[in-house]
């Protein structure tokens, strides 16, 4: 690939290859953590407690006059799938997936520094990029705005590039749609709620006993469907609006242009894809308030609860099937559809407007400019690099819940290797070949993902599981050390004569007349000085979650640094083959001066040879021609002698 489409889509595909080779031990270790879940849900105590019948913990209504007291053994099923992802193995799981994203970084690092040496890649300087057009385009407009206007040096200055001030509008723009489309996320997140506690108020007065049996599982099942329609929907729109906001702030180069887009649209997609995880990881179920003082929205509908056994098994739920629906429907069918749509509709369109000219000379089959120009143009590679990334932050942000979340990644991207391969030799347009030594703004979106997955593993296994609690009853409360008691023990009382008027169950079924009714929280019983107050418990398993969050953060993070310590960027081989190729050079320019410094020192000897004997011959001719002068002296005397005695 790197031969033919250049260095650029190589580095591509080595990094893809790369991250899906390191999804086989994860997936391994998930695989390993599920079973682990599968073959203690039988030695479970709370599960077994909460589904013994004898036990006969009767609970509060789940909704106002239509709902009935109900036995917290009927949760049994719930209780049981809970464990299979809330047990102390997803703890150790949660510390070596953060292990894992640091070690995939440095790898791909080292992998890198490879590549780049033997695609001759390490002398490589970033050259000065030529400015877009639409930039030369605004600043010429600018000059001719400016041209008639008499300026001072200092303004003459300014017209030669676009300025803060320039790009103000450009810039409010930015602010105010991103803000506007994050807050069109959460509004979709909040219908979706309001659809939950609407649907499941409606079911409630269904007649079906079946119906109202299933409406925990009804609404939560259509609501993560909807969910993943509203994603789909709101994915493709927020990538058209990130290209056309960073077109608007006009940047100056290709590079400054590539590393907006991918900032923005990245923001948008990240929110739009974890907005409704996110509410059911830490905020479902914590503004419900108690029996005789629910919280209410829209006048009688009360916030929607957790199941008896905790909102972690909704919450894989919801991240399964997001994951699972955008890899299948986003990652694969659109991907190997809509390109062979467009290119129908651009082969309709070109056979409709230019008029077939009938060639005699000309052959029958098309040629290969034909069936190229044929295919959808190259875009960029942000896309495909979009998908991973979003794939990524549901491997490592909410691995906790869904161990199993590497092992679906690892087998969509053995398709994706080889859909994204034919894609780009059949279906799009050879790119221009395009040099480049890393993957640019991706790893440091990679490595915050990475320390981001720290923080909330951290307070998902704190917050949403019951690990905490579980671990403060056993060491903490418990008279034997074990966990017999832990249900009874989450539950609080609350006396039926204190709820609100009208909102008693209508036509009950309990055979024995109700006095008290459990619920799931910390609180102070009825016949308590301060009824329904958070208790002592409360307050106890707050402050070890909130230990707990900080330790795990310290801990996963110094061990993160460690291994980025121990394990070096650029691989012993080719650090000493450099060294080796550094010597060399160095020897090579030593011995070329070296040549140089005896050809000059030749020279130098050559010319006081040639002064030397120079002079030498000057001397011989200067005694020559004295003793010269000398005898024609002499004869001149004598001559004049002789002419005076003549």
């Amino acid at each position: 690939f790197r031969k033919y489409f250049g260095e650029k889509i190589g580095l591509y595909f080595a990094w893809l290859g790369l991250y899906t080779e390191f999804l086989i031990p994860s997936s391994v270790v998930g695989i390993i953590v599920f079973l682990y879940g599968c073959i203690t849900i039988e030695s479970d105590i709370p599960s077994k407690e909460m589904c013994d019948e004898r036990n006969a913990f009767t609970m509060c209504p789940l909704c106002d006059k239509s709902c009935d007291y109900w036995n917290l053994s009927s949760a049994c099923a719930t209780a049981r799938a809970s464990h299979l992802f809330d047990n102390p193995a997803t703890v150790f799981f949660s510390i070596f997936m953060a292990l894992w994203a640091t070690m995939f970084l440095e790898q791909w690092k080292r992998l890198q520094m490879r590549l780049s040496y033997f695609w001759d890649l390490t002398g490589l300087e970033e050259e000065e990029e030529h400015p877009r057009p639409e930039y030369e385009t605004k600043l010429l407009q600018k000059k001719l705005k400016n041209k008639s206007v008499i300026t001072d040096i200092s303004n003459e200055d300014e017209t030669k590039k676009l300025t803060w001030s320039d790009r103000i509008p450009g810039y409010a723009a930015n602010f105010g749609l991103i803000l506007f489309m994050i807050m069109l996320t959460f509004s979709a997140v909040f219908g979706v709620i309001v659809y939950r506690i609407t649907t499941a108020a409606a079911l409630s007065f269904s007649t079906n006993e079946t119906t109202r049996s299933n409406v925990r599982v009804t609404v939560t099942a259509t609501a993560v469907i909807i969910n993943l329609v509203v994603i789909l929907i709101l994915d493709e729109i927020y990538g058209a609006v990130a290209k056309w906001l960073t077109e608007i702030e006009i940047p100056k180069t290709e590079k400054t242009f590539e590393e907006r887009l991918i900032l923005k649209a990245f923001l948008l997609k990240f929110v739009n894809s974890y907005a409704p995880i996110f509410y059911v990881a830490f905020f479902k179920g914590r503004f419900v308030g108690r029996p005789g003082h629910y919280v209410y929205v829209f006048d009688g509908y009360r916030m929607e609860e957790c199941a008896p056994g905790g909102c972690l098994m909704e919450l894989c739920i919801q991240l399964s099937i997001i994951m699972l629906g955008k890899q299948l429907i986003q990652n694969n069918l659109f991907e190997i559809g809509i390109p062979k749509l467009k290119k129908l509709f651009r082969k309709l369109k070109d056979d409709r407007t230019e008029p077939k000219e009938m060639d005699t000379n000309q052959s029958k089959d098309p040629q290969q400019w034909d069936l190229d120009y044929i295919l959808e143009p190259f875009t960029g590679l942000t896309p495909e690099y979009m998908e991973m990334i979003i794939q990524f932050g549901f491997v490592t942000l909410f691995v906790a819940s869904f161990p199993l979340a590497p092992l679906f990644a690892l087998l969509n991207n053995i398709i994706e290797v080889r859909l994204d391969a034919k894609k780009f030799v059949t279906e799009l347009r050879r790119p221009d070949t395009v040099r480049e030594k890393d993957i640019g703004i991706w790893y440091n979106i990679l490595s915050g993902i990475g320390k981001l997955s720290v923080i909330i593993n951290a307070f998902v296994i704190a917050v949403t599981s019951d690990f905490i609690p579980r671990l403060m009853y056993q060491y903490a409360y418990s008279q034997n050390g074990t966990m017999h008691g832990f249900i009874n023990h989450t539950l609080s009382y609350f006396n039926v004569s204190h709820l609100k008027a009208g909102t008693q169950p209508e036509n009950s079924l309990f055979a024995q007349e109700v006095l008290f009714c459990r619920f799931k929280d910390y609180r102070e019983p009825p016949w308590s000085q301060n009824k329904y107050d958070f208790s002592k418990q409360y307050w106890a398993v707050l402050s070890a979650r909130l230990a707990f969050v900080i330790l795990f953060q310290n801990l996963v993070m110094f061990l993160s640094v460690l291994v980025d310590w121990m394990i070096p960027d650029i691989p012993k081989d080719i650090s000493e083959q450099i060294k080796k190729e550094k010597s060399v050079l160095v020897d090579f320019f030593l011995k070329e001066e070296h040549e140089k410094l005896k050809l000059i020192e030749s020279f130098i000897i050559r010319d006081k040879q040639k002064r030397q004997s120079g002079t030498k011959g000057e001397r011989i001719r200067a005694a020559s021609f004295s003793q010269f002068n000398r005898s024609q002296k002499g004869s001149f005397a004598s001559f004049s002698s002789q002419h005076t005695e003549v």
